[in-house]
C-alpha cells in the first residue's frame, strides 16, 4: 500500500468532486487526511489506511 493517496483518487473513489474534497481537508471534515496552507498554495496529504478505515472503500 502507498503512504499516500492524491486528491484525484480520492474523490473518484467516493465519486465526488476533487474541490469536495480539498474543502473537506482544508476545513477538517474528513478524518482521513490534512491540508496544509504553505504560502498561497495547498498541500493535501491522505493516509490511505485512515480512508479506508472510516469509508470502507479499499484502496488499491
Amino acid at each position: 500500500m502507498k503512504n499516500r493517496i492524491s486528491v484525484s483518487e480520492v474523490a473518484e473513489l467516493m465519486n465526488v468532486s476533487e474541490q469536495f474534497i480539498r474543502i473537506g481537508l482544508q476545513k477538517g471534515i474528513f478524518p482521513f487526511g490534512y491540508a496544509v496552507k504553505m504560502s498561497t498554495q495547498w498541500t493535501y496529504y491522505i493516509s490511505p489506511q485512515k480512508f479506508t478505515e472510516h469509508t470502507g472503500i479499499t484502496v488499491s
